[in-house]
């Protein structure tokens, strides 16, 4: 029987190197699980692992998880009853993300053949894990770090010849809304060094990629702490937007989200930037103004409200009332005429009434949403919401408010389509139209849908154009979810506005 020391050793070597396994991720939930499969992917197969697409095929197969909502779980632990049919206990399963730290006692438990538990701030242990599963054992890693931002790891894409790319700027988030799970699963709030975010955005810019999404639970919170000098230190700080409060004491000194946008939107004048998702209340009217100055940060602005009703949010403990944020949406338009604003809604959160419900309705319709995310509530363990407030809205009468806050934003959203109808836009060509070969889909400023043909007439024949192009588009339809248009020129992002 081998001694510890051999057995470690030997593990040692494992971890280090895969063996060619095969290795099939599935991913589950937000843009952010994308970015950690891409963070999980350049680990691996650094480490000796391969990719493969095929379940079959695969030798390990891990599930990116979001725990957000009893939905999205239910996905999964379907999903592990699947594999578990198809692997009949063969190779690795394991089970990353959210999920893994939420339920890890149920996963290692369950019948279902989980092999690997790894919450999201475990992924660089994930080479010894498996070696441990290779082995013949369970293994789990579910610590929450204070400081992990996988800084140095250089996310690998699926699509390398994508034209658009997401780069996380930080974890975490110290917010603590009642409802919301994330601070349990993803930890404390910390963000990333600021020159990290920088070379991998002049890295996405060498590859030819044309837009940015900065990413993180709360963006605008972004602080980066690394390297304080006495300059960082004394810069004027932008603060809570007027009529917000915070709930915990603001980080101070270092570089702030506005430095960081500043800074990122200078590196590529003809690359894109958005970013998600903010809070409301750190919206300074600095950030609003940079905004405005800079051509390529997109006017698209994710502004979650989650209710329209002073009692709700006061429940939810957002910081905020119904008034501030429609004082906040009338100083952006104040800014930005021509935004488009998106937001969240929870439909049936504890307490609300049919009146509070109608104040959702009424905040939609009045702010014209071009997008909004609506769930009913799902009542998450561990939440202050769980552990303080009855969840006492009836699933059909959720389900309910669901669909009519749903059919409120399709109104809004036709509204500010069709607004849209006759002007020109610029769009980013980033696809082909996943309903037609002969098209192209992209997306104006403002963050909404577009289909163009592949082919133009540019005065002296056709012209084939591809993902990447910018193009002068009049729009000639509009749905409340897409836009249809005519190509008149290509054009560069800089010079879009002197057109």
């Amino acid at each position: 029987m081998p001694r510890a020391e051999e057995m470690d050793q030997s593990l040692s070597a494992m971890a280090s190197y895969g063996d060619g396994l095969k290795v099939k991720f599935i991913t589950y939930g937000c843009q952010m699980n994308v970015n950690d499969v891409e963070l999980v992917r350049s680990l691996l197969l650094s480490s000796g692992y391969v990719e493969t697409d095929d379940v079959k095929e695969a030798d390990i197969i891990l599930l990116m998880t979001c725990s957000i909502r009893e939905g999205a779980e239910n996905k999964v632990w379907d999903e592990l009853k699947v594999l578990r049919k198809i692997r009949r206990k063969k190779g690795v399963v394991g089970v990353l993300g959210c999920m893994a730290e939420r339920v890890r006692h149920n996963l290692l438990t369950c019948t279902e053949n989980v092999d690997v538990v790894a919450g999201p701030d475990s992924y660089r242990d994930l080479p010894r894990l498996l070696a441990i599963a290779r082995c013949g054992s369970m293994a789990i890693n579910v610590q929450l770090s204070v400081e992990e931002t996988y800084a140095d790891v250089v996310p690998v894409r699926k699509d390398k010849f994508s034209k658009t790319a997401y780069v996380s700027i930080m974890r975490g988030c110290d917010n603590m809304c009642t409802y919301c799970i994330v601070p349990y699963t993803r930890g404390r709030e910390r963000s990333r060094p600021m020159n990290s975010i920088l070379d991998e955005i002049r890295r996405l810019s060498d590859e030819g990629v044309k837009q940015v999404t900065l990413l993180g639970q709360n963006v605008n919170s972004y602080r980066d702490l690394s390297e304080i000098s006495f300059l960082s230190a004394n810069l004027a700080e932008p603060g809570v937007a007027p009529g917000f409060r915070t709930k915990y004491k603001p980080k101070r000194g270092g570089y702030n989200f506005l430095t960081l946008l500043d800074k990122v939107s200078q590196i590529d004048s003809e690359m894109r930037i958005r970013f998600t998702s903010p809070h409301p209340k750190d919206f300074p009217l600095e950030v609003i103004q940079l905004i405005k100055e800079r051509s390529n940060i997109c006017k698209q602005i994710h502004l979650p409200a989650q209710s329209g009703s002073n009692i709700v949010l006061d429940a939810m403990d957002r910081g905020y009332s119904r008034e501030s944020y429609l004082e906040l949406v009338h100083r952006i338009k104040t800014v930005l005429p021509n935004v488009s604003l998106t937001s969240d809604f929870i439909a049936g959160f504890c307490g609300e009434t049919e009146d509070c419900h109608r104040e959702s309705l009424d905040l939609i319709k009045h702010v014209v949403y071009s997008f909004c995310y609506v769930f009913p509530y799902s009542q998450r363990e561990k939440t202050k919401a769980y552990r303080h407030l009855r969840d006492d809205v009836p699933k059909e009468v959720k389900n309910r408010r669901h669909q009519e806050l749903a059919g409120a934003f399709r109104e809004t959203a036709l509204k500010h389509n069709e607004s849209l109808l006759g002007t020109k836009q610029l769009v980013l060509l980033e696809e082909t139209s996943k309903r037609s070969s002969e098209h192209l889909r992209g997306r104006t400023d403002g963050g909404v849908s577009v289909i163009i043909n592949k082919y133009y007439n540019d005065g002296s024949g056709l012209v084939e154009l591809k993902p990447g192009d910018y193009v002068v588009a009049k729009i000639i339809s509009a749905n409340s979810q897409t836009l249809q248009a005519l190509t008149l020129q290509t054009t560069k992002l800089k010079d879009f506005e002197n057109l």
